[in-house]
């Protein structure tokens, strides 16, 4: 996003007031920020805000009493990388179906020469109207880009979809457009595990771990801001992740994960198994609840499938494979031996002897250890800036 030029478009609806957060993360992830305000959005959030958050000044009207400047909406259309309408209200967006041109925002929308992406904002009848959809769909057929309504409270008091989407999801969405455009992962498949596995006891009761799958996740979005077409196999996890270019496979078992891993990973160029996978699985499921009658119970258990070590025996040349290791004790000398056994072309290291690293924390800290047996270790870092640092190293071993 450094040096990216955007646009930011306001309409009046209520929304209007989350656009100064948006301005914020866009000029803290090094984007350059104008804004384009019609009258009525004025109502709804004051100019001097996103004039000083954006750090220009607001276009308004085509002519500035005050100044005696005139605005020229072909200058912006010129300007901008992308162009972004935030809140959309159904006004602007009939406007903009049928070609009306009364506003400064308007004038300069159909002098773009860049690609528009919008966030419609309205009540639920509104947003459920036939003419809603039939100019939602004549701004697809004009090459807009639209980022989906959201459900949830509306400033009626009703709720339902309608709602804009929220800020960091805008954010995402111009993430997404400049990966798609400019990532260094663009056109590449890449095949990413993540979370536990949970092996069935009973109909109520399963073996697992810890893993809350949030390492695997911010992998899968690091690689989706760099373009990437990622295939998501997780565990039962909390986390959640849309996009187009996402495939997300949801399972429960290692059998269940293996299968899916099975069918995807022949056409991956690249796979990031993060799982924790479970070694051992039930050798029986009951078909009924266990009833509590002993004072123990025995249970037996049989290994699960390697699936990193399938990956590795069916790894073709072209193929680039990492792996992850959790360890407790003698990390670095652990993974060297994993990475060899299971053929990896890369493996990330981390240790519950780090305080703040392993399950369910926000943070982590890890070692990856390279091929030509480069060691190279990190601080700990949240798992966002984790991912970062496994995908650039990732980048420097592919070039």
């Amino acid at each position: 996003m450094q040096g990216k030029r955007i646009l930011l478009g306001i309409t009046g609806g209520i929304a209007a007031y989350k656009i100064a957060f948006l301005i914020r993360l866009l000029k803290r992830s090094g984007a350059e920020v104008r804004c384009i305000m019609t009258p009525a959005s004025c109502d709804f959030i004051s100019p001097l805000v996103v004039s000083t958050l954006s750090g220009n000044p607001v276009g308004i009207e085509f002519w500035n009493k005050k100044t005696g400047e005139w605005t020229n909406h072909v200058e912006y259309g010129l300007w901008a990388d992308l162009f972004v309408i935030a809140p959309l209200t159904a006004t602007t967006m009939s406007k903009m179906a049928s070609g009306n041109c009364d506003n400064l925002l308007l004038a300069t929308y159909l002098s773009m020469k860049c690609p528009v992406l919008v966030a419609p904002a309205m009540d639920l009848d509104m947003y459920a109207h036939p003419a809603t959809a039939r100019n939602l769909d004549q701004l697809t057929k004009d090459g807009v880009k639209i980022i989906p309504a959201e459900s949830g409270e509306l400033a009626s008091g009703l709720s339902g979809e309608g709602r804009m989407a929220e800020p960091e999801t805008i954010f995402e969405y111009i993430q997404n457009f400049f990966s798609e455009a400019y990532g260094r992962l663009k056109g590449k498949r890449i095949l990413i595990t993540a979370g536990p596995t949970y092996e069935s006891i009973d109909p109520v009761r399963f073996i697992g771990n810890h893993s809350s799958g949030k390492m695997g996740f911010e992998i899968a979005r690091k690689c989706l801001q760099e373009g990437a077409d990622v295939v998501l196999i997780t565990g039962p996890v909390k986390e959640q992740l849309k996009n187009e270019r996402l495939d997300l496979v949801k399972v429960n078992s290692a059998a269940e994960m293996l299968k899916a891993v099975q069918e995807n990973w022949g056409h991956s160029e690249i796979g990031i198994f993060a799982a924790a996978v479970a070694d051992y699985r039930p050798a029986q499921i009951a078909d009924l609840k266990i009833k509590k009658k002993d004072s123990t119970m025995m249970l037996e258990l049989i290994k699960n499938p390697d699936i990193l070590g399938w990956a590795g025996e069916n790894k073709k040349k072209e193929q680039f494979l990492v792996g992850f290791a959790l360890e407790t004790d003698h990390a670095v000398e652990h993974a060297r031996e994993k990475m060899k056994k299971k053929h990896l072309d890369m493996i990330v290291v981390n240790s519950l002897e780090d305080q703040g690293a392993g399950f369910a924390y926000d943070t982590n800290r890890v070692t990856v250890i390279d091929v030509y047996n480069n060691l190279i270790k990190f601080e700990l870092k949240s798992k966002s800036e984790v991912a970062s640092d496994i995908i650039e190293q990732l980048l420097v071993l592919k070039r």
